[in-house]
């Protein structure tokens, strides 16, 4: 199975190639195998899949690529491309049109178990490190006379951008509370920013994210719709859904976040920093330590990138960890 992925990927690399799309880099030397020393030569290009504009991912991918160069001192050239997050992040990781991706780790769990939305092919994906947690945030106007999943039946929904992990946990969200989504509600595939605007308008009912905390765009939603938008709880389709994944957790989106009149109770999956499996190990160890090393600079920009921290960094199952990000973790763990 992993040699038909391989080849499958080979040639999507080279149509990306010819085609020039999803904002490819030159990619650096494949893993040789050989000793890590976490070195790597001048001019390496990486270019890292975020997510929606008004996202986290996109906001913290674009300081990640700041900080790689500045780090290096400009011998890693790093840039981050807007996408449509998760699962389209895997798919053009794996044919080679990034080097670097974020996903939330239930879509990266399904990626190498071959299963969901990658059904019948196992990907061939490390990850560098777990990251910040994913905060599943479900907005619905206040007019809209819903106040669980289970009355979005017949309702305008936002269930994120197609190939999303937003996408991924809608949809088994609508399923846990005995919805069909493609039939049960009448489905809006949009990203963020239209998804806002929408809620804005009045021409959605609810909708769905996932992102960190505070999502620039859902900050956007309540400063401007406050008294016409609420969060609801969605914990009670958390046991159908851990049955899917371990990655599903309880949490809270406190109050503090968007000036709530009080914390939700919501389910939180973790996220992770995804790589090809032949990523060079050296490339793979300098990502890894410039990711914890300049994490208090990345959390001076964006919020998130406080939950970044070594003590949950290898948490990334079934998902193996690079060698080289193995090596910069047991690095960064030693003594001093």
């Amino acid at each position: 199975m992993k040699r038909t992925v391989t080849t499958f990927a080979t040639l999507m690399l080279a149509a990306a190639a010819i085609s020039g799309c999803g904002g490819r880099q030159d990619a650096p030397a494949a893993d040789s195998g050989g000793e890590i020393t976490c070195e790597i030569g001048s001019d390496t290009r990486v270019s890292i899949a975020t997510g929606n504009s008004t996202g986290v991912y996109f906001s913290l991918g674009n300081a990640f690529a700041e900080q790689l160069s500045a780090a290096t001192g400009g011998k890693l050239k790093a840039t981050a491309a807007e996408t449509g997050a998760s699962v389209q992040n895997i798919q053009q990781l794996v044919a080679g049109s990034y080097q670097v991706a974020f996903s939330l780790a239930d879509t990266a769990a399904d990626a190498v178990d071959g299963k969901g939305s990658f059904d019948g092919a196992e990907q061939p994906i490390q990850a560098l490190s777990r990251i910040y947690p994913n905060y599943t945030q479900v907005v619905v106007r206040a007019d809209s006379g819903i106040t669980s999943v289970g009355d979005m039946r017949g309702k305008r929904v936002s269930t994120g951008s197609p190939g999303s992990g937003t996408e991924v946990i809608a949809n088994r969200l609508l399923e846990a509370a005995g919805l069909n989504p493609r039939t049960d509600v009448a489905a809006q595939r949009l990203d963020l920013t239209k998804t806002v605007d929408g809620m804005k308008d009045g021409a959605i009912d609810a909708m769905f994210w996932s992102g960190g905390l505070p999502t620039p765009g859902i900050t956007d939603l309540f400063t401007s719709e406050r008294d016409n938008v609420r969060f609801i709880d969605v914990t009670p389709q958390l046991g159908p859904l851990a049955e899917i994944s371990i990655a599903y957790e309880q949490g809270l989106i406190p109050a503090e976040a968007y000036g709530l009149p009080s914390a939700v109770p919501t389910i939180v999956v973790p996220n992770v920093l995804l790589v090809r499996d032949d990523l060079d190990a050296n490339l793979a160890c300098v990502l890894t330590k410039t990711l914890f090393e300049k994490q208090p600079e990345l959390a001076n920009v964006v919020s998130a990138a406080k939950g970044i921290s070594l003590e949950h960094a290898r948490e990334t199952a079934p998902v193996p960890l690079n060698r080289g990000a193995e090596l910069a973790l047991d690095e960064l763990n030693a003594p001093k």
